[in-house]
């Protein structure tokens, strides 16, 4: 998973995900569901590697789930912001 050791390359990685995911028709909400799904498996199986990462888990660790669906969707904006 050396993707998600560089923050800024796991953002153009994910960004690239996100438009593909809407070229093949996928709505905003599923591509949200998708996010989630993906923040909670790194969450759990995956150690930050660098400060970025680390700061995401800590608001993802604190966050409810509709606020954890809150910075899924940031995720997708920032990332599609960086392809």
């Amino acid at each position: 998973m050396t993707v998600i050791k560089n923050f800024d390359t796991w953002k153009k990685f994910l960004g690239e995900r996100v438009v593909q995911a809407e070229k093949m028709g996928m709505s905003e909400e599923t591509i949200t569901n998708l996010a989630y799904e993906i923040g909670d498996f790194l969450e759990a199986k995956v150690d930050p590697q660098n400060s970025s990462n680390r700061a995401l888990k800590e608001l993802w660790d604190v966050g409810n789930k509709e606020e954890r669906r809150t910075i899924a969707r940031l995720m997708i904006k920032l990332a599609k912001k960086n392809v």
